[in-house]
């Protein structure tokens, strides 16, 4: 007996609906594998690699039924990168992930064909690893952080509202670290706030001793620490030093601030390891990098540390902890 066309029509409109769903439904079948490329080692970096598979698990991508994940570190040793993504290449994995730019470079240097991924790397652009952020162009996509101008201003300004009579400034960074070349930004906030800078420089971990050894010979009433692998390996050292001498600090990561440095106005790289599996899932169902928008992050966030702030003698200034997002007890 034939159906009544009231209940066909129901019919064909579900089949219709679901064809949509199935399209961006996971290949069938296949097992996906993944080169995650790191420059730090998997200590540093657990919470947001954590955070990273817990978003790609609920994208629908689980390890050991449809995703393998191969990790290579650096340590550290940038040198190590090349011959680490070299290994990924070999193992014919289906993407390389990475999140810095000797990373994104050794990426890049290694294949022109497999997807690649970078995340909270600075200057794509100027770097030369990418077209434009909205049209990348090759085989990279991901997510950029660049401090700007008004972010930099806005770290130095917390930075003197919050010690009173600051004057002279600390500057913690590696020159050899692409993505801390911002003196010229720097140096136009401190003079609008009749601040000094001091260039303290630490290349590797061994550096840090004589380099807060210099920030107090030198009379540095605190420390704005540019992100690199040495302040973000050591970041519980380098809050140890810093209260040992008495020296607040400034971080653009909330992850130093977690770690008990004082203050932040700064990025959430967990948030940023979320969202690139975002990249990786859209890339996995078929886009091509090239198309894919480099996104910048659009929400950063005061950040204090409370005990640090008791431990050092600093009372928060009303004014500064009204625009905290979150504080640290």
């Amino acid at each position: 007996m034939r159906a009544p066309r009231p209940v066909l029509t129901v019919i064909l409109t579900i089949v219709l609906l679901a064809v949509p769903l199935a399209a961006d439904a996971q290949p069938a079948g296949k097992v996906y594998r993944i080169g995650r490329l790191g420059l730090t080692n998997p200590v540093a970096t657990q919470h947001s690699v954590d955070a990273w598979r817990q978003a790609l698990r609920e994208r629908g991508w689980v390890e050991g039924r449809n995703l393998v994940i191969e990790f290579r570190w650096a340590e550290g040793q940038r040198d190590r990168l090349p011959a680490l993504a070299a290994e990924l290449v070999a193992l014919k994995v289906d993407l390389i992930y990475t999140t810095s730019n000797p990373g994104a470079d050794a990426a890049k240097s290694a294949t022109t064909a497999i997807p690649i991924v970078m995340v909270g790397v600075g200057d794509p652009v100027g770097s030369g690893l990418v077209q434009s952020l909205a049209r990348p162009g090759g085989n990279l996509t991901g997510l950029t952080w660049d401090p700007t101008p008004d972010v930099i201003g806005k770290q130095l300004e917390l930075l003197t509202e919050t010690v009173p009579g600051l004057s002279r400034v600390a500057v913690l960074w590696d020159p050899d670290d692409p993505a801390t070349a911002y003196w010229t930004v720097l140096r136009t906030a401190a003079s609008r706030l009749g601040v000094q800078l001091q260039s303290v420089e630490a290349r590797r971990a061994g550096d840090l001793d004589t380099a807060f050894g210099k920030m107090v010979q030198q009379r540095a009433r605190a420390v704005l620490v540019m992100t690199t692998v040495v302040s973000y390996i050591e970041r519980a050292r380098l809050a140890a030093l810093a209260l040992q001498h008495r020296l607040p600090t400034m971080f653009d990561i909330r992850e130093n601030v977690a770690a008990g440095g004082l203050m932040a106005y700064a990025v959430n790289l967990t948030d940023l390891d979320r969202r690139g599996a975002y990249y990786v899932d859209r890339i996995l169902r078929g886009a091509r990098p090239a198309d894919l928008p480099i996104e910048q992050p659009t929400k950063l966030d005061v950040v204090i540390n409370l005990k640090t702030a008791k431990a050092l003698g600093l009372t928060i200034p009303p004014s500064v902890l009204a625009r905290a997002d979150e504080v640290i007890e």
